[in-house]
């Protein structure tokens, strides 16, 4: 979790910074942090249009210029090659209902959060994939990883 924390640092968002660390066979994955498209301008100089519009937290993903962390590490083992199937996800927050489909269908089998997030069909539809959601505990960090 602490590399998922580090992770975080690097995002550019303006409401939240968000990180995301795939492992499996104690063996680092892909990581990702939540921020916009590589060449696109950060919300950091454009700004938040979630904010503009005060859309409130886990709600129309869509009208955001950025990436979830959860939708880099996905993409980032995609474009090297690095099968996620079995893997555990570390991440900052449980993730979205996007983020959760996503996670569903690239095999990952457990999800250990730090903080939670407002989404409660992304709970149900985790729970019905048999995926186990555990928040973080330091006292079992890397057990199971």
């Amino acid at each position: 979790m602490d590399i998922a924390t580090l992770v975080a640092s690097r995002s550019t968002c303006l409401r939240r910074q968000v990180g995301a660390v795939v492992v499996k066979a104690k063996n680092i994955l892909a990581t990702g942090y939540n921020g916009t498209p590589s060449g696109i301008t950060h919300c950091e100089v454009a700004g938040c249009l979630r904010e503009q519009l005060k859309v409130p937290s886990g709600q129309r993903h869509e009208l955001c210029r950025g990436l979830h962390a959860e939708q880099n590490a996905i993409i980032q083992a995609a474009r090297h090659g690095v099968n996620l199937d079995g893997g555990v996800l570390y991440c900052t927050h449980s993730p979205c209902i996007i983020c959760s489909k996503m996670l569903i269908n690239a095999g990952i089998r457990k999800v250990v959060y730090l903080e939670g997030y407002p989404d409660e069909l992304s709970l149900q539809m985790l729970q019905e994939a048999g995926i186990e959601l555990v928040p973080f505990s330091a006292d079992e960090e890397g057990d199971e990883a």
